[in-house]
């Protein structure tokens, strides 16, 4: 959430930068600045009727102890219009701050930049490329892979819950065990605590990371309890810190998470969603971080090379885009996609995002810091990315792997799989 100082001091930025992201904001902000200033007027009148109450609270012991009954009787009936003006005017000033907060809500983060122009994902800029395509003499996709060697059964998952929910069978459960620890204890390598959260969130969960109310129709809801299964573990990993103030020594606070993650949204059928290309249920290592405000553009950068490690030791051919205005998420300032190459399907499958949201889910989240100088806490930065989710690498690992004696299993995932051949 966008903090009032700033669309208050800045309106007609605010409005500029998030033409990048395709919105026009105009309206909005200034029926924010409009609500604003009629809470400040509601406020100081408030203020005004509570000091004249006061002030005719105490005079009234004063006139009945001079004998004045007459007149402290009326001053008495004075301070009950003015209690009821101000219940009145307390109202008001909730039902203000109720619409202000409705519509601060609807903004989206204010873009970095650096983020390219654009509306959808062909204006997305690629930065990097590394990595060799494999030239395959047999490129038979995924989806036919996990037939053939019994490793991933789509017809089961259905049977048991749905489409979208697959089940992973012998050496694919072995593979997927072996890519969450290998995941896992790279990010401990790296100074990553891991947490295991919750994979049911509450609302206000949701509200403090972007996801609600931008990505409600994204979620599955368990209505019984207003419960909603995580859709990424950034979700619960950074409402952690909800309604936190740390000490600024504790920065960079790193956290890192495996849990599942549920989606609702699968696409329809089609070559570029079939297999392991979209599912709504699937597997993920998420890392965040919450930072000092001036240190968190080096932390993303950071982060990237963090992942950027993992793709080059599963030796898959990966490239860097950088998310154009019409394609960023909602709460992101910037963001980076890493994609694999798919060489079966002879294309590019993304596989992490890596975001800064600068103070926009703190603000949201209330969370923040407090130096030894520092007069009052402000606001920390928030960054998390994929690092990584399986499907997708899965997916490459399979196609760009495929011998004529079986799927060969990448160097580093050996000693976690305890084969290093799918036959």
């Amino acid at each position: 959430m966008l903090t009032l100082k700033l669309i208050e001091e800045n309106p007609a930025f605010v409005v500029e930068r998030l033409k990048i992201k395709g919105v026009d904001v105009a309206e909005t902000v200034q029926k924010i600045i409009d609500n604003n200033n009629l809470r400040k007027e509601t406020q100081a009148k408030t203020d005004r009727l509570k000091s004249e109450m006061n002030r005719i609270s105490k005079e009234i012991g004063l006139l009945f102890r001079e004998g004045k009954k007459d007149e402290a009787n009326k001053a008495k009936g004075r301070t009950t219009e003015l209690k009821n003006e101000i219940k009145t005017l307390d109202t008001s000033f909730s039902e203000i701050g109720d619409e202000l907060n409705a519509l601060l809500i609807t903004l989206p983060n204010i873009p970095h930049e650096l983020v390219p122009e654009g509306l959808t994902e062909e204006d997305n800029l690629e930065v990097k490329r590394a990595g060799e395509i494999p030239q395959l003499v047999e490129k038979l996709p995924h989806w036919e892979l996990i037939k053939k060697y019994d490793i991933i059964d789509f017809d089961l998952g259905t049977k048991l819950t749905g489409a979208g929910f697959p089940v992973y069978k012998g050496k694919g459960a072995k593979l997927q065990r072996a890519l969450i620890n290998f995941f896992l204890d790279e990010g401990e390598k790296a100074g990553y605590r891991e947490v295991l959260p919750p994979i049911v969130v509450n609302e206000a969960s949701g509200f403090g990371t972007g996801q609600l109310p931008d990505k409600e129709g994204m979620m599955y809801h368990i209505t019984a309890e207003n419960f909603y299964m995580v859709p990424t573990a950034e979700v619960p990993v950074t409402n952690i810190y909800r309604d936190a103030i740390l000490d600024e020594a504790e920065l960079p606070v790193k956290n890192m998470a495996y849990t599942p993650c549920f989606r609702r949204e699968a696409g329809s059928w089609g070559a570029h969603v079939r297999g392991l290309n979209r599912l709504h249920q699937f597997d993920k290592v998420e890392i965040v971080q919450i930072v000092h405000p001036d240190k968190s553009y080096d932390v993303l950068d950071q982060m990237l090379t963090h992942v950027e490690s993992l793709v080059t030791k599963l030796g898959l051919p990966y490239r860097i885009l950088r998310l154009c205005g019409g394609d960023i998420s909602f709460t992101s300032a910037l963001t980076y996609d890493f994609e694999v190459f798919s060489a079966a399907q002879e294309r590019w499958l993304e596989v992490s995002s890596v975001s800064n949201f600068e103070n926009f889910q703190a603000n949201r989240l209330k969370c923040r810091f407090k130096g030894k100088d520092s007069k009052k806490p402000e606001l920390v930065h928030t960054l998390n990315g994929s690092a990584l989710a399986l499907p997708r690498i899965v997916a490459a690992i399979l196609e760009n792997n495929q011998t004529n004696n079986g799927i060969k299993i990448p160097d580093v995932l050996v000693p976690y799989c305890g084969f290093d051949i799918i036959d």
